[in-house]
């Protein structure tokens, strides 16, 4: 199972976070053997840079040259040698039965050559003390030099750069939310959930979600606590009988925990969810129904017949913020990709500024904590359009401090405040 999964990822681009569950539930693997293959798989995924290095200093050609089959194999055996609790000769033993099965024999041997010099000389990674800490870090924490550099423009520290390479490489339990109106924190509590502290409806629970009643059911959502945050702090600016957009919908978690919060306290919430993209704008109505969502592109205000109080921006972004719970993305994204979403989100911006009421919100989230795609951002804004100006974070209604900084943004870390580093800015319109 796991080497189907990192083969799909790597060879024919599936998604991780939507492949394994299928895989999961088609299996006959007990609890404890569906979270050894989750791990391995994931982990393999995460740690593949490094992986890759190791792997390279015992190989006779670069890498790149090699098979695919027999790349992912030695992945996923190095993985278990370096990362996991498992013995030497299993890991070994295991991976070569595995490369018997899907890439034959004589393949088999070279990964089981392979595999044993690993085992011999498996901490061997002195040299990386001598390499300047861009490098170093790349290599040890397995992320590409590009996204390190990002966070150090941010953190201004390599030590805390490392600390936060190391979260993004620790699994973690997936948070859920319980969509009021829709699911209660009681049903959560005797179905062993654990409240999440800092978050109104946040709780982790003790089995994967496809097992989990109100997710099965769709009364409640898969949303980190960074996610909740953002929402519960968008909500705060809540005044009765407004009209909300949510610009970017898909997949629809923002939108649900959104919707349903405010149709807690309101009957008949004017509430519409937009989403450019066919597929995921199906899953946005499996989660509010068909007739709040709306297929545009945000970048057009034209495309819209109505203005609106408070619009969510939830902006399509690198997505470096979660890279501890999307073990590829790393690996997907590159510097080109990051100049066409700052301009999808500046565009984005825009747009929201002409379906605005004066006095309305507007509320800029990314997963990403890299410059341009945050406080780039903001300060190109407010430059654009001097009709536009800050409504702090810190100020009164808003009472979860997480991530506040100084200008009245937030910035979450993973290593700092166990989430996705979320960034959020909320934008008045003067006037």
């Amino acid at each position: 199972m796991a080497y189907e999964l990192v083969s799909q990822v790597n060879r024919e681009g599936a998604y991780a976070n939507l492949r394994l569950p299928q895989l999961l539930v088609k299996s006959k693997l007990s609890m404890a053997d569906k979270a050894f293959a989750t791990e391995l798989a994931y982990g393999t995924l995460r740690m593949q840079g490094k992986h890759d290095y190791l792997a390279s200093k015992y190989i006779d050609r670069p890498i790149k040259e090699l098979d695919t089959k027999i790349v992912d194999l030695l992945r996923i055996g190095i993985h278990q040698i370096v990362e996991m609790r498992v013995q030497d000769h299993a890991a070994v033993s295991e991976t070569v039965e595995l490369a018997k099965f899907v890439a034959g024999e004589s393949k088999a041997s070279y990964v089981n050559a392979i595999l044993r010099k690993i085992t011999t000389n498996r901490d061997d990674l002195s040299e990386l003390a001598r390499l300047p800490d861009l490098q170093r870090l790349s290599i040890q924490h397995s992320h590409p030099e590009w996204i390190v550099s990002a966070l150090y423009d941010q953190l201004k520290n390599w030590n805390e750069v490392e600390k936060l390479l190391i979260a993004n490489n620790i699994p973690t339990a997936p948070d859920v939310v319980s969509w009021p109106t829709k699911s209660t924190h009681q049903e959560f509590l005797s179905l062993g959930a654990e409240r999440i502290a800092g978050c109104t409806n946040g709780f982790t629970i003790p089995v994967i979600p496809s097992d989990f009643a109100p997710i099965i059911e769709r009364r409640a959502g898969v949303q980190d606590r960074g996610s909740q945050i953002v929402v519960e702090n968008f909500l705060k600016t809540y005044q009765p009988d407004l009209s909300w957009l949510d610009m970017c919908a898909g997949p629809g978690g923002k939108a649900a925990y959104l919707y349903y919060s405010i149709r807690e306290l309101e009957d008949s919430p004017r509430f519409i969810a937009n989403e450019p993209n066919q597929k995921r704008a199906e899953l946005v109505k499996r989660v509010i129904g068909n007739n709040l969502v709306v297929i545009n592109d945000g970048t057009d205000p034209n495309n819209f017949t109505s203005k609106y109080d408070r619009i969510l921006i939830d902006a399509p972004c690198t997505g470096l913020g979660a890279l501890r719970r999307r073990p590829e993305a790393r690996w997907r994204k590159t510097q080109s990709d990051l100049k066409e979403l700052v301009s999808l989100q500046r565009n984005l911006l825009a747009s929201s500024f002409e379906l605005l009421r004066p006095g309305g919100i507007i509320s800029y989230v990314t997963c990403s904590p890299h410059l341009a795609e945050t406080k780039g951002q903001v300060i190109d804004f407010l430059g654009s359009f001097p009709q536009m100006s800050i409504l702090p974070l810190n100020s009164s209604p808003f009472s979860n401090t997480a991530g506040i900084q100084e200008d009245g943004t937030m910035q979450l870390w993973t290593h700092k405040d166990q989430s996705d580093a979320m960034f959020m800015a909320l934008f008045r319109k003067n006037g």
